[in-house]
């Protein structure tokens, strides 16, 4: 770069940030603010001996699409720009590695030459010129076996419910008793899996290893954030102004707010809003279906940093986060493929249900989830603050479009392949629920995607059984089977109330009182149980006065019965529909 673009000050402080992080001395001249993407740009092309292109000066041609794929373009960031006599001019915003894209482009291309364009304008002339190719390839990323999309295909999301519904339903009729002892045998059975399971997690969590000094940096990465947003005017502003907290060097920062190209209140208030450098936005086409694993699928192909990570939009992540990341990942072997940090609300305190909600995630994030992971079981990813390598993540097909709980999938494939996820100690608050209705909504979407993502991993139980192995198997059936067991038979559970009261249980006939007795005991025992792992859990974090208010989570959970009932009946009606959480409502 040509340094009398900067003043002495700033290319002491250009400097300064370029020894602290590594990163190219234009770079962090561009993402401090210090010269336009047009100057970094300009600057590049003399630095390479090789001619500036924009879309606003010199248009790219379009009938030269046809010469390289969008694969090959995205991958090597080159598109084929225009003719100069018998060449073509190959634009690249990564001029570093264009003798290996010259290597990529097809034999018969003829002469080349290397032209220089921002990141914006690359991005720009391929998602027009791709738009079809990059729509289809965002909805079908992960393959078809792989995939929940072709059980709904072929109707497989639907047959085994209604199988089981109909069998259910005649067997009501026919022998009510035998039913609801049927029932109540395998409410019990999940109610004994889930209390085991729990119990591990819990003995295990203790044993999992501290965080341990991170090492410093020999490199550090590059990192990209997505950030998916559809209809979210009311909090997107505050979300800028959190992310500009994050510490890590901006020259090695990407963060891409990922629009949707129908939701125009959104872009339009993004697009009035002064971004910095290392902010951008990518614009998802329509397509067949609207659901954020799609949105990430499309942004995928539009960054290549070596890690990426996911925010939602309320999110407020400590400001040292993607520092602690970017440590974590390079002190580990490449199997550790994805990170999960722990998730927390800002606003535990609105009301009773944020203050279960808060107690909830506590639990599941500081105590299950490490115990789950200690105990070497595949666990469901969170959908945000998750960070992972970027190759391995393109090696596993991204995310399933069509799966509206995309990270507990994700998380499962990844065990598939062979890798594991790690958890870390760093905090992102969100926004809780905080309304009855929306919080069943939200629930709604995260059950019915736990039972589509069941389906679709079980179709083939034997490879199922060969990629994670016995141990991650069993853990696989256990976790998914007595989850949503204990949500959809929780009535049934109800009932052992009645034994701890001393009054008769339709289970007394057929096992006898005494067995009855001890199930309601085993029952008492799940309640008590959670109740100290939530103690547990709440104590290791900021909401301490939120302790007296455990007990009353035993009225907090039936709202996920009604949760589980509601994603039952879109799995038969609606299994891709995403039923979005408004944030920013209070």
């Amino acid at each position: 770069m040509e340094t009398g673009a900067l003043g002495v000050d700033q290319l002491a402080h250009a400097m300064a940030l370029q020894a602290a992080s590594g990163a190219p001395v234009e770079d962090v001249a561009l993402a401090e603010g210090m010269i336009s993407a047009t100057a970094h740009a300009e600057a590049r092309a003399r630095h390479h001996a090789a001619l500036h292109v924009s879309r606003d000066a010199t248009p790219p041609d379009p009938e030269l699409r046809h010469l390289v794929d969008v694969e090959t373009c995205l991958a090597h960031a080159i598109v084929p720009w225009t003719r100069i006599g018998d060449a073509i001019l190959v634009a690249t915003s990564r001029p570093d590695t264009f003798d290996a894209a010259r290597e990529a482009l097809p034999n018969d291309i003829g002469p080349v030459i290397m032209g220089l364009t921002s990141d914006h304008d690359l991005h720009d002339t391929i998602a027009e010129w791709y738009r079809e190719d990059l729509r289809a390839a965002a909805e079908t990323r992960v393959p078809d076996d792989l995939s929940c999309r072709s059980l709904g295909r072929t109707n497989g999301l639907r047959a085994v419910p209604l199988v089981l519904g109909l069998a259910m339903l005649v067997f009501l009729v026919l022998a009510p008793q035998v039913f609801f002892a049927a029932l109540a045998g395998w409410a019990a059975l999940s109610l004994l899996a889930a209390l085991a399971l729990k119990l591990a997690a819990f003995a295990a969590h203790f044993r999992a290893p501290r965080d341990a000094p991170l090492p410093m940096f020999h490199h550090r990465p590059r990192v990209s954030v997505l950030v998916p947003l559809f209809h979210e005017t009311d909090i997107a502003q505050d979300l800028i102004a959190r992310l500009r907290a994050i510490t890590y060097p901006k020259a090695l920062l990407d963060v891409v707010l990922v629009l949707e190209e129908d939701d125009s209140q959104t872009r339009d208030l993004i697009a009035g809003t002064d971004l910095p450098p290392w902010m951008r936005t990518i614009v998802v086409p329509d397509g067949a279906i609207r659901t954020k694993p799609r949105a990430m699928n499309y942004a995928l192909g539009f960054v290549s940093s070596e890690i990426v990570g996911i925010y939602d939009a309320e999110d407020a992540p400590d400001p040292d986060q993607i520092d602690l990341v970017a440590a974590r990942f390079a002190e580990r072997p490449r199997e550790v493929a994805c990170l999960q940090g722990i998730l927390d609300f800002y606003n535990p305190r609105a009301n009773w249900l944020s203050r279960c909600f808060a107690i909830e995630y506590a639990t599941w994030f500081r105590v299950i989830l490490p115990g789950l992971a200690r105990l070497g079981f595949a666990i469901p990813l969170g959908g945000t603050t998750v960070f992972f390598r970027r190759d391995v993540l393109e090696e596993v097909h991204g995310w399933d479009a069509h799966n509206v709980t995309e990270d507990a999938d994700l998380g499962i494939r990844l065990a598939r392949f062979g890798y594991r996820t790690e958890l870390i100690a760093t905090v992102t608050r969100e926004e809780a629920c905080n309304h009855a209705w929306p919080w069943v909504r939200q629930r709604s979407r995260w059950l019915k995607g736990y039972m589509v993502t069941y389906l679709a991993h079980m179709r083939h139980p034997l490879r199922l059984w060969r990629d994670l192995r016995p141990w991650k198997f069993l853990g696989f059936q256990v976790f998914f089977l007595s989850s949503l067991s204990q949500f959809l038979l929780a009535p049934v559970l109800w009932s052992f109330w009645v034994v701890l009261i001393g009054l008769a249980h339709p289970l007394d006939a057929w096992i006898g009182g005494s067995a009855v007795w001890h199930l309601g005991l085993a029952f008492l025992f799940s309640e008590v149980t959670a109740l100290v792992i939530g103690a547990v859990a709440v104590s290791r974090t900021d909401h301490r006065g939120l302790t007296p208010w455990i007990p009353t989570l035993v009225f907090y959970f039936p709202l996920g019965c009604a949760a589980a009932y509601k994603g039952l009946i879109e799995v038969l009606a609606r299994p891709f529909f995403w039923d979005k959480t408004t944030h920013g409502k209070g």
